[in-house]
């Protein structure tokens, strides 16, 4: 095939594809130009994920009549001027492509009027046609999006379910909000109000707006260097600015997509981001400002979890490229090493309001003292510095938490008979096999014997629930809300009786007979964690019983009497899977009468 010159409106969807990838990605373009029209309303309204429509309406400065039509060639823009102009970009848009890229894929039409205009501008677009006219119009700019991706089947395939996608935007909205507090944002999904900010300024309301008031209140306010720091603290920080909120380590989440960094760039090095004014936030994803979160909370958080933060990281405009992806969601630092130190002291300094952090050194492990016999109802144990009280019950409480009703299938034993001896630093069981010496996590044999339960009684639809004296009121995030509201009746099936009670609300009314203890609101929470970002499918089933496994089952230091031992391995014996838990894990170790031989010289 001779090589050949694209035609404009192919080389068009394939330079679209670059920008435009899915419906929240319009909505990143559009609220991107309404902010850098310096408005302080934005209205999103999505239909059928964004495929069927989507509308950004802003109060901004609006358009000029002449210049409307030229918005929607590519390359035009009013942000830059020269190659000068892109070393210190202060706009969140600047390349002129985020128009002509959605109207290649998409049917468009744009209303807008400047405070000068008498009449407004409105402009319609599908691929390469443009057509403008006169219309009403309020203040500001209107941008309507229908029939996404209509024109280019392949993309419209590959996009996910509805609720993904509405999720995808309700994250991406809900970000703006954290970045921009003093503007208020309202997203509209189907025509129901998903998420509305305050637009008040103030970042710990658009916190507890997009998580909820009460963990808002508890978030930990970062502003560094500060007026404490030192001079070699703030040379250290090479200009490098960090404001914010971060957790502490009692609350604490099982994924990092809780770790929200926005980036705003300055002239020169002088502190400039508390003087006032609306500097531009970018929105960022960046694998080393959250390793450096996470280093930093690492001493004070179990392995596994991860904080709640929002943090905008402010550096000199010459000491960054944000030119450096299509859908500038990734930015280069000219000084990697000092961006992640003062992140990481930000961080450090605002969890030593609560208590001196450790140095992170590497220390041997000293078993937790006991608090529990056959008998009582919990027990006591230590770590990391934090002592937790976890519920069990008597020797028979394994055999009782069974759902007697389902018949345990035949399933082939795959572990020999085990005897148990004893238990180990009340983390392990003893037991002796005829191959030699087992020894087996009681955590993770406990989650398996579980994990295997539920799903079973999940399978015949007879999953064991316990009614609650008094419903528990949960505050969830948006994002949490929007990924339950569609799995109610799944989840009613898992076991949970919820309802909506409220925005981002609802009544939790009976959960699974496995969970107990006295910190029954914080497990449940946790675990209805475990489906955010898992999309449909039944996937995300498993990952929800895997976690539900997790919250139930016996805990590390926990000491158990040798007949609860001997019950638990026995059921482990009759489980599918024996030798690793439902994440992976492996439940024991075995030591051969051969290496024991070897070990002691016999051999």
């Amino acid at each position: 095939m001779p090589i050949r010159v694209l035609a404009t409106d192919v080389a068009a969807k394939i330079a679209a594809g670059e920008v435009i990838e899915r419906p929240s990605s319009v909505v990143k373009e559009l609220i991107e130009n309404a902010l850098d029209a310096g408005s302080t309303r934005i209205i999103v309204e999505i239909r059928g994920g964004g495929v069927q429509l989507i509308r950004v309406v802003d109060n901004g400065c609006g358009i000029a009549p002449d210049e409307a039509s030229l918005a929607f060639q590519r390359h035009a823009t009013s942000k830059l001027s020269d190659l000068a102009d892109l070393q210190r970009i202060s706009t969140l848009g600047f390349r002129g492509e985020a128009l002509p890229s959605i109207a290649a894929v998409a049917e468009m039409t744009l209303a807008t009027r400047r405070a000068e205009d008498e009449a407004g501008t409105l402009v319609r677009a599908a691929g390469e046609q443009v057509e403008q006219g006169h219309c009403a119009s309020p203040l500001g700019t209107t941008v309507t999006v229908h029939n996404l991706f209509q024109s280019v089947p392949a993309r419209l395939k590959f996009l996910k379910s509805t609720p993904t996608e509405n999720n995808n935007v309700t994250l991406l909205v809900t970000h703006y909000a954290l970045a921009y507090p003093d503007v208020r944002f309202s997203l509209h999904i189907e025509g129901r109000v998903a998420f509305q900010s305050t637009g008040n300024g103030s970042l710990r309301d658009a916190l507890a707006k997009t998580y909820n008031t009460d963990v808002a209140s508890k978030l930990l306010e970062i502003r560094y260097p500060g007026a404490t720091e030192t001079a070699e603290e703030s040379r250290t920080s090479a200009g490098v600015e960090v404001e914010g909120f971060v957790s502490p380590p009692a609350i604490a989440r099982a994924t990092r997509t809780n770790l929200s960094f926005f980036l705003s760039t300055r002239e020169g090095a002088e502190p400039s981001i508390w003087s006032g004014g609306r500097p531009c936030r970018r929105w960022i994803r960046s694998g080393m400002l959250s390793r450096a979160v996470t280093d930093a909370c690492r001493s004070v958080l179990p392995e596994g979890k991860f904080p709640i933060a929002a943090l905008t990281v402010s550096v000199p405009a010459d000491t960054v490229d944000v030119n450096v992806h299509p859908a500038k969601w990734e930015v280069k630092f000219l000084r990697e090493r000092e961006v992640y130190g003062a992140v990481f002291g930000a961080v450090r300094q605002a969890l030593g309001q609560l208590a001196p952090i450790p140095e992170m050194r590497a220390r041997p492990f000293v078993p937790p003292a006991q608090g529990f016999s056959a008998g009582t109802q919990s027990s006591a144990f230590e770590m990391g510095g934090w002592t937790m009280n976890v519920p069990f019950g008597s020797e028979s409480s394994l055999r009782a938490s069974a759902p007697s009703a389902i018949p345990a299938p035949p399933i082939p034993v795959s572990l020999p008979i085990l005897r148990v001896v004893g238990q180990l630093s009340n983390l392990w069981i003893v037991a002796e096999g005829p191959e030699g010496l087992y020894l087996i996590d009681q955590h993770t044999a406990h989650e398996r014997v579980l994990y295997d339960r539920h799903k079973a009684a999940h399978q015949a639809r007879k999953v064991e629930m316990q009614g609650l004296l008094e419903p528990l009121v949960l505050e969830m995030s948006t994002r949490q809300s929007e990924a339950i509201v569609d799995k109610l009746d799944e989840l009613s099936q898992l076991g949970f009786h919820l309802e909506a009670f409220g925005e981002n609300s609802y009544l939790l009314r009976a959960v699974p007979s496995l969970l107990h203890g006295s910190e029954l609101s914080q497990t449940v929470s946790e675990v209805l964690e475990s489906i955010v970002d898992q999309g449909s499918g039944q996937d995300w089933i498993h990952r929800f019983i895997a976690s539900l496994a997790c919250h139930g089952a016996i805990r590390a230091g926990q000491t158990l009497s040798l007949d609860e031992m001997r019950e638990l391995v026995r059921q482990l014996e009759a489980t599918a899977m024996p030798r690793t838990c439902p994440h992976g894990r492996p439940t024991m170790i075995m030591l051969s009468s051969a290496q024991l031989e070897r070990e002691f010289g016999r051999q």
